[in-house]
């Protein structure tokens, strides 16, 4: 385990500003912008299209599966290589074979694109869409519960976030999941704000489908993703996207089938130097610590974070106990409209990156395993600071 200090300087964005983002982007460790830069050098050198190009690109994309693999303890092959999350979840949502009168289940805290699509399946496929409210389980009450009470004899879907987006509360999955399958319904998961958050082992929680991204908390390239699909799952869900990298053909390049792996929902080319990037930012978590190591830190600095909050008047914390991620959500007791927008901007002019989050009106702060307890403090101090009435 390399020293906290010298494992952030191996991240550039860290030396001039305050990083409290990591759910919408983390900031890439040298080490991937280098082998970014690296491979498509050599693609540029080598091809960029030829038989020795190609083998090397066949070979990065599998090893590519493997390192994320192995940080979310699945066998290789349930690993489909996407663009994001949303990808991913456009994958496994179209990819059901819906009819007329399914049911698809949401819950009340899911993001904006999935929304979208669930209400464009229900327009296509005259599919009802009906949200359980697991919002309200924030600081008591039973999420299970609540998903069981929406559950339908036709709901062929559900669809949840493992750490909600907007509070950071992080759902009984395997509970879940195990309900779900009782009522022979599918689970799938929004994942962006738990894969390099949570330590996870997806052959154990029984999800069907978990998309996921690489430059969120893993902090890789934008452009990368993932999408888990159980195998049992994967037996009778369609490719929604279709090309020759899905497809198994003879010897006249005729389709004849589909890859019975993760490979069968990838379609065409891709920007495979970040492939290269991705592999070594998880190879820059790894050499830190174990994911049970990273999270036990995580979950340190945001309840440091929480308990400093909880000091400051006027500003009241969503949760009414200690985080459980590394997503903390505040607000301000008494305030105007698209007064969070101002506090995140006024932060951001002093070198604090945070965001506003609509839905609950709040402000987002995101620490991560290398977050110093000093940059908290300055957060703190910083947020004190635009309470005054010199800067209201």
């Amino acid at each position: 385990m390399s020293t906290l200090h010298h494992h952030r300087e191996q991240i550039p964005a860290l030396s001039n500003k305050f990083y409290f983002n990591y759910g919408g982007q983390g900031p890439m460790p040298q080490a991937a912008v280098n082998a970014i830069t690296e491979a498509q050098a050599y693609i540029q050198q080598v091809g960029p299209f030829g038989t020795k190009v190609n083998r090397w690109i066949e070979e990065e994309t599998e090893a590519t599966r493997v390192a994320i693999a192995s940080e979310l303890n699945a066998p290789p092959e349930t690993i489909t290589l996407t663009e994001d999350v949303t990808v991913g979840c456009n994958i496994a949502m179209w990819g059901v074979d819906w009819h007329s009168g399914d049911h698809l289940l949401l819950s009340d805290c899911e993001h904006p694109g999935i929304i979208a699509i669930a209400g464009e399946i229900s327009r296509r496929e005259a599919v009802e869409v009906t949200v359980c409210p697991v919002m309200a389980t924030l600081n008591g009450g039973d999420p299970v519960e609540a998903i069981v009470q929406h559950l339908r004899p036709t709901t062929r879907l559900v669809v949840l976030s493992h750490v909600l987006w907007n509070t950071g509360q992080i759902l009984p999955l395997e509970k879940i999941a195990k309900v779900c399958n009782e009522n022979n319904t599918r689970v799938m998961i929004d994942a962006a704000q738990s894969v390099g958050l949570l330590p996870l082992n997806l052959t154990e929680l029984g999800a069907d489908f978990y998309a996921f991204t690489g430059h969120k908390w893993l902090c890789g390239p934008g452009g990368v993703g993932g999408l888990y699909v159980k195998p049992e799952a994967r037996e009778n869900h369609h490719p929604t996207f279709i090309g020759w990298r899905g497809i198994v053909a003879n010897n006249q390049a005729k389709p004849v089938g589909w890859y019975p792996d993760g490979r069968r929902y990838e379609v065409a080319t891709s920007n495979y130097p970040l492939y290269a990037g991705l592999k070594e930012a998880i190879s820059f978590h790894q050499q830190w610590g174990t994911p049970e190591e990273r999270f036990q830190q995580i979950c340190h600095k945001s309840q440091y974070l929480w308990q400093r909050l909880q000091g400051l008047s006027e500003i009241e914390c969503l949760r009414t106990s200690p985080p459980e991620s590394g997503l903390v959500s505040f607000r301000l007791t008494h305030h105007k409209p698209q007064t969070s927008q101002q506090l995140v901007e006024f932060l951001e002019s002093l070198g604090y990156l945070t965001r506003r989050i609509a839905d609950p009106d709040c402000v987002r702060a995101c620490v991560h395993y290398f977050t110093l307890e000093s940059e908290i403090d300055g957060l703190v101090e910083a947020i004190q600071r635009w309470k005054d009435p010199l800067y209201t």
